[in-house]
């Protein structure tokens, strides 16, 4: 292989607010085969094969190495694998896809403001009603990792396939782990960030995979691309 391969979103705003940074950097983003063709092109830029995939997508193939240079949330990456962050290289953030990924409490845990306090939650739990804390989230890497630096061990995970927010009240869940943007779910559904809740601040990102296989030729391809995006290159 010697030319790149840049991964960006298939569908939805996503793909929109890629298109139009590619676009204002002056390397518009075409799609010749229509809506749902999985390939594309660069125009200005022969040597890159555009390949439309969803972002979670995106993140795995990137830190496989079998994608050069994608656009991906930071949350995807770090969630998608522990070493996620060590395999690739983020060159730009794109301003746009902003989100946290939080830790919310019931309003009713008046007394539960920070992560210290969820680890005392999580043994009073344990000792007198015999069973685990239980949390509700679609990101399991990024909440084990979280959790251990805080020394909080006694939970278990009960893995959100619908509406995060809706657990506690459901029952099926203590608190959460979930991606917010303005905080208004969270409010409307009685949940509430700790102080100290904001786990990882994400958004949309040109990212550069390091498991790549960077020759010279290619490497100066990617700098050269890098260097018309404005964006940062790979050490």
């Amino acid at each position: 292989m010697t030319g790149l391969t840049l991964a960006v979103p298939s569908k939805g705003r996503l793909e929109e607010l890629t298109r139009e940074f590619f676009a204002g950097e002056g390397l518009a983003i075409t799609r010749p085969g229509g809506a749902r063709s999985y390939l594309g092109a660069l125009e200005g830029a022969p040597e890159v094969t555009v390949r439309f995939l969803p972002a979670g997508e995106i993140a795995r193939e990137l830190i496989r190495g079998t994608v050069d240079i994608g656009v991906t949330g930071r949350d995807l990456i770090h969630e998608t694998s522990e070493s996620g962050p060590q395999a690739v290289h983020f060159a730009r953030a794109l301003g746009f896809g902003q989100a946290n990924v939080v830790v919310a409490v019931p309003d009713a845990w008046i007394d539960v403001t920070h992560m210290h306090d969820l680890a005392d939650v999580a043994s009073d739990l344990r000792s007198r009603r015999k069973r685990w804390m239980r949390i509700a989230t679609k990101y399991i890497t990024i909440t084990r990792q979280h959790f251990a630096q805080a020394g909080i061990a006694e939970y278990r995970i009960v893995e959100s396939l619908g509406a995060t927010e809706a657990a506690p009240a459901s029952g099926a869940a203590d608190i959460i782990v979930d991606i917010t943007t303005t905080g208004s779910t969270l409010a409307a559904n009685q949940l509430r960030v700790l102080e100290d809740g904001v786990l990882l601040e994400s958004e949309a990102c040109l990212v550069v995979s390091r498991t790549a296989k960077w020759g010279g030729k290619r490497k100066a391809m990617l700098d050269a691309l890098l260097r018309r995006l404005g964006a940062e290159a790979m050490g």
